[in-house]
């Protein structure tokens, strides 16, 4: 039993994995107007990073939450794990990314300096992580479409150019995790302000995408497949990472047509790591060494 829970990473622990990982998400304020709240709801798009694990929200300075804010600051923010390339086959399979969604105040940001410097640091960091890592992360970031830091590259934007933001802070209230599958499981709050991101969490995005446009690291998912969890594959991509491992989507033969054929389908597996991999390259390190290992086993089974 103690194996299975140090396998997976806990709900409060998913919910920083994704704030971490995306650098936008739907914040939700009440319209309002001279007399007070409205009741009804507006919602928009906007980036944000976290500090200290509270979100920092950006907001376009001609946003409606602007006004909203000034009468009522209950607010809701609502955000998904990235998922690069792959809503058409998940809307076709009706699984959704999992989702984290909070409720609580947003407080406007008086003096930005501090916010601004910590996104400084933030962008900078990322920069100098992906420089400095070795040839087993530039080789999965190189195939990605999305570069090889895209929070960072998108959050950078808001340090560029002319646009004008409001910068708040949202202190959370509640927390909700929304799975796969659409359940929502409610986070205590105390659990969720104790637990902490994965170092890796930022570059998730790019590291699936990468893995996942590569052929040869797809055919290696299989492999992983068959020689970890006894299971054949058509095909596989990966769904989502973390210090413990990774989940991902395997196509699996399915129940038998009319015509004799199968059908196939889309199930979802993990893969777990002996030892936890703390940061990016220890990672692909980790994964580098499963593909190894995984057609070596193969090879020796075939007798290649």
């Amino acid at each position: 039993m103690k194996g299975r829970k140090s396998s997976v990473l806990t709900i409060a622990e998913k919910c920083k994995n994704i704030l971490a990982s995306n650098w936008r998400g739907s914040l939700n304020t009440i319209k309002a107007d001279s007399k007070g709240s409205k009741g009804e709801i507006y919602t928009s798009k906007v980036k944000y990073f976290v500090k200290k694990g509270k979100p920092y929200i950006w907001v376009p300075g001609n946003d409606l939450h602007n006004v909203n804010t000034i009468i009522d600051e209950r607010s809701s923010f609502a955000v998904s794990s990235p998922f690069p390339g792959m809503a058409y086959l998940l809307k076709s399979i009706k699984k959704l990314p999992a989702r984290v969604a909070l409720t609580g105040d947003v407080v406007r940001l008086e003096k930005i300096t501090s916010a601004t410097e910590s996104l400084k640091e933030i962008v900078s960091l990322e920069e100098k992580i992906v420089k400095e890592s070795g040839y087993s992360v530039s080789g999965i970031l190189g195939s990605s479409h999305l570069g090889a830091t895209p929070r960072g590259h998108n959050l950078k934007e808001l340090l560029e150019g002319n646009n004008q933001y409001i910068i708040y802070k949202f202190n959370v209230s509640s927390c909700s995790y929304i799975d796969g599958n659409g359940s929502t499981h409610e986070v205590e709050l105390e659990e969720f302000e104790e637990s902490k991101a994965d170092p890796l969490s930022p570059f998730s995005a790019s590291l699936i995408d990468g893995i996942n446009r590569s052929e040869i690291r797809r055919r290696a998912l299989i492999l992983l497949c068959i020689t970890q969890l006894k299971n054949n594959l058509k095909d596989a991509l990966l769904l989502r990472i973390d210090r413990k491992g990774f989940d991902m989507l395997g196509k699996i033969v399915g129940p038998l047509r009319n015509d004799g054929s199968f059908e196939y389908q889309w199930k979802e597996f993990r893969i777990t790591f002996e030892e936890e991999a703390r940061h990016v390259e220890a990672f692909c390190e980790r994964l580098v060494q499963l593909e190894e290992e995984a057609i070596k086993s193969v090879s020796s089974f075939s007798g290649l």
